[in-house]
């Protein structure tokens, strides 16, 4: 009996742990990228994506390292070897901005590093988009909320 009881409340709070719904928002995104053999620091412009992926449930980038992919990718083909990348992002301009004077006090004011910039021109991040098992969850979810 007991059995039954917990399989059964486990099957009920599976779905909800499963998949968290994706929806699209405008975010305001940029990239760091450092080595530690190099002293060497790249630095994106404040770029705006307006339909990245969020996460509802955590606000949470959906597929951040993906974009922090990109960046790495773009880096390599540059003669960049071993790049670490971070990206940051935020809903608001005023966020991003705060986050991204911070990163640049830390690097370009304390004269360790070489910072160098990396302008929209040079380097754009792409929207990622769910896959078709995360597109149907959300599609599912919302039908059953009306």
């Amino acid at each position: 009996m007991k059995i039954r009881t917990l399989l059964a409340l486990a099957l009920l709070l599976m779905p909800s742990l499963m998949f968290a719904l994706q929806k699209q928002e405008r975010l305001y995104v940029y990239g760091v990228a450092t080595s530690f053999n190099d002293s060497t620091v790249y630095i994106t412009e404040i770029q705006q994506l307006d339909s990245a992926w969020v996460d509802t449930k955590t606000g949470f980038l959906y597929s951040r390292n993906n974009y922090s992919f990109q960046l790495r990718d773009h880096l390599k083909a540059n003669g960049f070897a071993t790049p670490t990348c971070v990206t940051y992002f935020a809903k608001t301009r005023k966020e991003i901005e705060k986050k991204y004077v911070a990163i640049k006090k830390r690097y370009a004011t304390r004269g360790h590093y070489n910072v160098k910039y990396v302008t929209k021109h040079d380097f754009t991040y792409s929207c990622l988009v769910p896959d078709d098992s995360e597109r149907a969850d959300l599609q599912t979810k919302k039908a059953k909320k009306k």
